[in-house]
């Protein structure tokens, strides 16, 4: 019993014993059953680290073709959204057209309103001097052809007899004028 703890105690951490001998052999004998046996009875078709390593590839696969698929929506996108923005400035840009076209007309309609009303008042105005100064006319026609009449009447009256109507015009005008002018009061 002796001995056996007096070869632990020798024993140090580089010490070679027959177990750690057992172990090496024992894991190089798994690693090749393992890289050379498959084990269909456990579900795994070919020897099991060709198995690991294709069963990561394919997942390093799938993942390279999920990134580059999102890579390529990335790219889609960035470019649906610079056409987007393209077409919402140009879009921006028309709307300001349209805008500044519509004011123009506005602006222009506003001022052609404005000059049709003016001609149109000053046609009123013009059909309103000229029907007074017609109205006017027509009065002044009935008040002188009242007027002549009444001095007719009056003439025969003073005179007592009729004259002739050259005679009567003449006498007519010359009192209307004296009437116009003011100077009828004598």
């Amino acid at each position: 019993m002796h001995t056996a703890h007096l070869l632990a105690a020798e024993a140090g951490p580089l010490t070679i014993n027959g177990t750690f001998i057992v172990e090496v052999v024992a894991f190089v004998l798994m690693l090749l059953f393992l890289s050379r046996v498959p084990l269909p009875f456990l579900g795994i078709p070919k020897p099991v680290f060709p198995w690991i390593i294709s069963i990561a590839e394919a997942r390093q696969k799938a993942i390279t073709e999920q990134l580059e698929a999102a890579d390529r929506a990335r790219a889609d996108a960035e470019a649906r959204l610079k056409e987007a923005e393209a077409q919402l400035a140009e879009a921006r840009k028309t709307a300001q057209t349209v805008i500044e076209g519509a004011t123009k007309s506005a602006e222009q309609l506003r001022q052609e309103l404005k000059q049709k009303a003016e001609e149109e008042s000053k046609r009123t105005i013009e059909a309103a001097r000229k029907e007074i100064d017609a109205e006017r006319e027509r009065a002044v026609q009935s008040v002188r052809s009242e007027v002549a009449n009444l001095v007719v009447a009056a003439t025969e009256k003073v005179i007592g007899e009729t004259l002739d109507d050259a005679k009567h015009r003449q006498l007519i005008d010359k009192a209307i004028q004296e009437v116009a002018s003011g100077n009828g009061s004598r």
